[in-house]
């Protein structure tokens, strides 16, 4: 069996760290060119060398994905290095620290709900004509498991996380007929991503990561290969018919 993403060139944003770092990795080792995005350069640069020195196809792009130049540059730079894009993966996101509703301010509401959910409409803007010319393409939005089952504390993310996966239908649904395909993926908590000690409202200590644990019944937390492994799944052939639906990598947390 052959590399599964051999010839695509895909985008994965806010891979400086965490899960997109995983992801860029993972679509790397399966022959896939990577567009490594982060607003953070230097971790993009990070990330890059780390696939570079692998023997991976990868170019860094420093852009924030909540703007439309941003992301002409995103995909400018992705076309330029490689001349096709298959694959984008909207993985940038940001959080409020975990507290009550009413505490949250107008401008954390408003960069939640840029960074998690209009950048998929920025990305739609800049990918679509893309994958209209090549006659294909497909997106993979990391949602999670706060937009089907939220916890306390977390209202203002749960429904941004809600609206991509509810975006990200609507999409499949509209561009379907063009050979476009949407698909989200849905992480449980991980203490390996930047935003932990936000969702936990503090420290990741044991007692918050057991509090998290105890609600996931195969008893383990999300790591970046787990999610890097099923957008691989989405991304490929494999998935030639899968359109509108979410994978929950989360241990059964939302059944």
């Amino acid at each position: 069996m052959g590399l599964r993403l051999e010839g695509k060139v895909a985008i994965v944003t806010g891979a400086g760290s965490g899960f997109g770092a995983g992801i860029a990795r993972r679509f790397a080792e399966e022959g896939a060119k990577v567009a490594v995005n982060d607003i953070d350069a230097a971790a993009a640069e990070r990330v890059a060398a780390a696939i570079r020195d692998r023997g991976g196809a990868v170019q860094p792009v420093a852009a924030d994905v909540a703007t439309d130049t941003g992301w002409s540059r995103i995909v400018a730079d992705t076309l330029a290095a490689y001349g096709r894009l298959d694959v984008c993966v909207n993985n940038a996101g940001w959080t409020h620290r975990n507290k009550p509703m009413l505490e949250v301010t107008e401008a954390e509401f408003e960069k939640i709900y840029a960074v998690n959910v209009k950048s998929i409409y920025l990305s739609a803007r800049h990918c679509i004509p893309v994958f209209r010319r090549q006659g294909r393409g497909c997106f993979v939005q990391i949602a999670s498991t706060a937009g089907v089952r939220p916890r306390p504390g977390l209202t203002v993310y749960n429904s941004s996380k809600a609206a991509v996966i509810n975006m990200a239908k609507s999409m499949a649904a509209e561009f379907g007929p063009e050979k476009i395909r949407v698909n989200c993926v849905n992480p449980v908590f991980s203490p390996e991503t930047a935003l932990s000690a936000d969702f936990a409202g503090g420290a990741v200590t044991d007692e918050a990561k057991a509090r998290f644990l105890a609600t996931i019944p195969l008893g383990r937390f999300s790591t970046p290969r787990d999610v890097a492994n099923a957008c691989l799944y989405l991304a490929s052939d494999e998935a030639d018919l899968v359109s509108g639906v979410c994978i929950e990598v989360d241990g059964a947390r939302c059944v």
